[in-house]
């Protein structure tokens, strides 16, 4: 079920803390086949709710900030229980150890917790969870696993100072752009911090390795691979308002077409162009429109005015381009993939993060060269 993420030193607690022992009877994981999230209830459908929860699959648990109601999915998934082999992938990123004193950012369910709590003791794990209701399903359910981690109710972006300081952190949000420093000044010099990190750009993530410096004034590290997890609450980004960058159509844009094809452009959906194109392209979403007829829209817009464009891809043919406004956002695109290309197409594990207490900077193989964000 871990996708070959799990390590030899986890598997006793993957087999005494079972992921199924924090799911809710109605739950909404994620359907390979239909690519959507589906309900499924335990009373209903038994069988069918324990090979989803013993399954590969991401698991939405709550919608809409707990304020969604019924069977049918919500609209925005707000908690949830992340894949085990990206659950396994993430703790050996964080290589903890005996005696390690451990700080779990977003709770959710309580499993990641729990995994923790069966391989380091309960008393060295402390965990924050900013709902309410998620905060008190998952410390009932870590109590019934005779498992009583410290659980904490609150905005996790400040830490936990009353335990600090902490060997490792570990969150499981997405946050956009900015590590809480709070984090970095309440782990100790040499320790680890293992969070889900993304842009504007969109809603894929890599995770972030950072390694607390001796002098506790930078953590620094490199991206693992690439991840797509819920965004913390306070950094969630708005949603895109089309009408007020394009009220009167793409045709009051500056027309030019473009020899880059779809392929070339967007490749998979968790490909490290679109995560290099964020770190190049500061304050811009990406929104890939769904295909018809061979054509598939892409649309950017800027974060900081109402700049845009919009990239037409045609299957077999020339792709055309409209963009408006002060940031000539195709032309930075286009940059940002000639970059990545001219750079031998770099993975998401070549690229590196450093924090300061002034902020952050990304970089390429080597912090020496890195620039800000």
């Amino acid at each position: 079920m871990a996708g070959g993420a799990l390590t030899s030193e986890w598997i006793a607690a993957f087999t005494a803390v079972p992921r199924s022992e924090f799911l809710p009877d109605l739950m909404w994981p994620f359907d390979m086949a239909s690519g959507r999230s589906v309900p499924v209830s335990r009373s209903d459908a038994p069988e069918q709710w324990h090979d989803y929860a013993d399954s590969d699959v991401p698991i939405v648990t709550q919608w809409d900030d707990g304020q969604h109601t019924g069977r049918e999915p919500g609209t925005l998934s707000t908690s949830s229980a992340s894949m085990p082999s990206m659950v396994f992938a993430m703790l050996r990123d964080l290589s903890v150890r005996h005696g390690h004193q451990v700080l779990e950012i977003g709770t959710g369910t309580g499993w990641n917790a729990a995994l923790l709590a069966h391989r380091l003791g309960a008393d060295n794990v402390t965990t924050v969870e900013i709902d309410p209701a998620v905060a008190q399903d998952a410390y009932r359910a870590l109590q019934r696993c005779g498992l009583p981690v410290a659980a904490i109710t609150g905005d996790g972006t400040l830490g936990y100072p009353d335990r600090a300081p902490y060997d490792r952190v570990i969150a499981t949000a997405g946050l956009r752009a900015q590590v809480p420093w709070a984090w970095v000044e309440q782990t100790q010099p040499g320790g680890i911090i293992v969070t889900p990190w993304g842009t504007d750009f969109g809603n894929g993530d890599a995770i972030a390795r950072l390694v607390v410096a001796e002098d506790g004034l930078t953590a620094s590290g490199r991206f693992t691979g690439p991840a797509e997890f819920m965004k913390f609450r306070a950094q969630r980004v708005a949603p895109i308002e089309h009408d007020k960058y394009v009220p009167d159509g793409v045709a009051e844009g500056d027309q030019s077409a473009t020899a880059l094809t779809e392929g070339e452009f967007l490749g998979d959906r968790f490909d490290a162009r679109r995560f290099a194109y964020g770190l190049r392209i500061p304050h811009c979403t990406m929104v890939v429109a769904g295909k018809r007829d061979g054509v598939r829209p892409v649309w950017l817009y800027s974060r900081t005015d109402h700049s845009w464009a919009c990239v037409m891809f045609r299957d077999g043919d020339t792709a055309h381009v409209w963009q408006r406004g002060d940031r000539r956002l195709w032309d930075d695109a286009h940059a940002a993939y000639d970059w990545w290309a001219d750079h031998g197409r770099p993975d998401h594990t070549r690229f590196g993060l450093t924090v300061t207490p002034e902020g952050e900077s990304v970089w390429l193989d080597s912090p020496a060269d890195a620039w800000r964000i």
